[in-house]
């Protein structure tokens, strides 16, 4: 690999995808190459790197069985290798969060929330689930749809967007145990998806996948909850066809945001003000596919890669780190049925 940026792309396998896939950035050629399956796996839509990028956590899906699955990375040659799962009877999560030892992972379709505990670096163990209940006025929130779960930059929470419910929660850890803690009720019909945080851990950015929105919110460390102070719309507004917002990114210096748009197949440029913390919306790239379910800055932030779950491709954008505007390169690669992608750390 000598200079280049080992990636992982999570895939559904519903139709030729055979799992998760890995993948080569040449930051002088500017291309990705060297696409191949690293773990052949049912659905592996989510997955996420531990921070020595010793090993990677994936969704699993293994017939009626759902759940979660831990791989050591091989470090020459970025190799998979199975080390435990940890899989019920039901659907498969949509998302992971990894922080030391622990796990935590939403389940969209059980509107669930589960802690698991990375043991001796070997064994995966359930340590806590949690059930949402509720609804809201839109279609589609019939009922709760959990569809993100992470940890707060201080790591004193676990932060949950549910879709279903428009809920943002924040849960304490005690004793391995997820206990309630905060919840913040948004605007109702606009189905929070994904959040991330400032680096300066006091303002957090929502991104609404119903109503294609970006919520700006205060977060105050010591309480453990949110407060709003800025709404910008995150799609065209005069696109009037489907939209569903997919992913959201932040860049390290903490003065772009990046939301994903399926459906206008494009992704949203916004400036952070140094002062207020609020954004103003610069531009749309589109994204070279059909469906742009995820996308990642690479670990020089010099460029991004969009994955496009209808049309199967990874496509680079080189990032110009000044004004955070995207070029699209000339490198599209087949990923069938892709959905997550992430670099090594």
């Amino acid at each position: 690999m000598k200079n280049n940026f080992l990636g992982y792309a999570g895939t559904y396998t519903r139709n030729t995808s055979k799992g998760i896939y890995r993948f080569e950035l040449d930051p002088k050629a500017k291309k990705i190459t060297a696409v191949e399956v690293a773990a052949e796996v049912g659905s592996p839509t989510y997955v996420a790197v531990s921070e020595d990028n010793r090993y990677l956590f994936s969704i699993g899906q293994d017939g009626d069985l759902g759940g979660v699955q831990a791989y050591q990375i091989k470090q020459e040659t970025g190799e998979l290798i199975k080390i435990d799962e940890q899989l019920t009877e039901g659907k498969s999560p949509c998302h992971l969060s990894i922080y030391d030892n622990q796990i935590v992972t939403g389940n969209y379709h059980r509107g669930e929330v589960v802690l698991y505990a990375f043991e001796d670096n070997k064994a995966l163990v359930t340590a806590s689930a949690i059930q949402h209940n509720g609804d809201g006025p839109h279609e589609r929130q019939e009922k709760s749809h959990v569809h993100f779960a992470g940890f707060t930059p201080d790591h004193n929470y676990v932060v949950v967007c549910d879709l279903g419910t428009d809920e943002l929660v924040t849960y304490r850890i005690e004793d391995n145990k997820l206990v309630r803690h905060q919840t913040r009720t948004v605007k109702p019909g606009s189905g929070p998806r994904h959040i991330v945080f400032h680096p300066n851990g006091k303002t957090a950015y929502l991104l609404t996948e119903l109503s294609s929105e970006v919520i700006v919110l205060d977060y105050d460390a010591q309480t453990g909850s949110f407060s709003e102070k800025q709404t910008v719309l995150a799609k065209p507004a005069d696109f009037t066809e489907t939209n569903d917002a997919s992913a959201i990114h932040i860049s390290s210096d903490g003065k772009f945001v990046y939301t994903g748009n399926r459906g206008h197949n494009s992704i949203a440029l916004f400036e952070v003000d140094a002062e207020t913390d609020e954004l103003t919306f610069i531009e749309f790239t589109a994204t070279g596919g059909e469906w742009p379910r995820d996308f990642v800055l690479d670990p020089s932030e010099s460029f991004i890669v969009a994955s496009n779950q209808h049309s199967g491709n990874l496509v680079l954008f080189a990032r110009d780190q000044k004004t955070g505007k995207l070029t699209p390169m000339d490198s599209t690669v087949e990923v069938p049925e892709v959905v997550c992608v992430k670099f090594l750390n």
